[in-house]
């Protein structure tokens, strides 16, 4: 019997890579309008180099991004960027559609958890403004522990706080290398979130196209396309 469902936090419950690169860009539109001298397409090419390479949340990426196009940091073009990225990140800054609803419906029957990839302050700089972090009796970050979940230990703290053995849980997440493959490691069952998943195409937004409609059913014990088919899966 299911007692405890573990959540993934970005492209999971909130749709991080998309308010990410709406943020990318306002901020890249804000510096150039500044007065930064480089074509948008190539701009947003840089940054999100530069991303791949230090990672996707480094707090200085803009101060990165300008010593690499432009030989120095700029203060008035890091300013205008990071308070036109400050602004459209709070635009974005909402779960997917249906998933209060579905919290509260599951919380009813099961103990919440999110393990997120994280830092602490990144988790619930995120968890807050969404109005959710009410629903989760743990949250577990890479700060926490020190480790992505790449390794078994985000979820070994997550099961000890949560007094619960790794069969009587559920993680829920879009990462199949890490959400679903760590976890069915160690005897958690899993719950694919295919619509979270950068590397699925969509014919229209929220809707899985019916070329990918069959990828990730071998992944895990479950594979949903949108959060509130939680509430339709049999777990006990």
């Amino acid at each position: 019997m299911i007692k405890a469902i573990l959540f993934d936090l970005d492209n999971t419950l909130i749709d991080f890579l998309r308010f990410k690169k709406n943020s990318c860009n306002a901020a890249i539109d804000a510096m150039i309008k500044a007065g930064l001298k480089i074509e948008k397409s190539k701009a947003i090419k840089i940054l999100f180099e530069l991303y791949g390479k230090h990672g996707i949340e480094d707090p200085k990426i803009f101060q990165k991004f300008l010593r690499k196009v432009n030989g120095t940091v700029n203060y008035k073009f890091l300013a205008h960027g990071i308070l036109a990225y400050r602004k459209m990140k709070e635009n974005y800054m909402y779960p997917y559609l249906g998933t209060v609803e579905t919290l509260k419906k599951l919380k009813k029957k099961h103990k919440l958890a999110i393990i997120s990839d994280a830092s602490g302050i990144n988790a619930w700089l995120r968890l807050i403004p969404m109005g959710i972090e009410d629903f989760f009796d743990v949250v577990i970050t890479k700060s926490d522990v020190k480790k992505q979940k790449k390794y078994s230990n985000p979820f070994n703290s997550a099961l000890n706080k949560l007094g619960i053995k790794p069969g009587e849980a559920l993680m829920v997440g879009d990462k199949r290398d890490r959400d679903i493959k760590t976890a069915k490691s160690i005897g958690i069952k899993t719950c694919y979130a295919r619509y979270g998943d950068k590397n699925v195409k969509y014919a229209r937004y929220g809707e899985i196209s019916n070329k990918n409609k069959k990828k990730g059913q071998k992944i895990a014990d479950f594979v949903i396309d949108d959060i509130k088919e939680l509430l339709k899966l049999k777990l006990n």
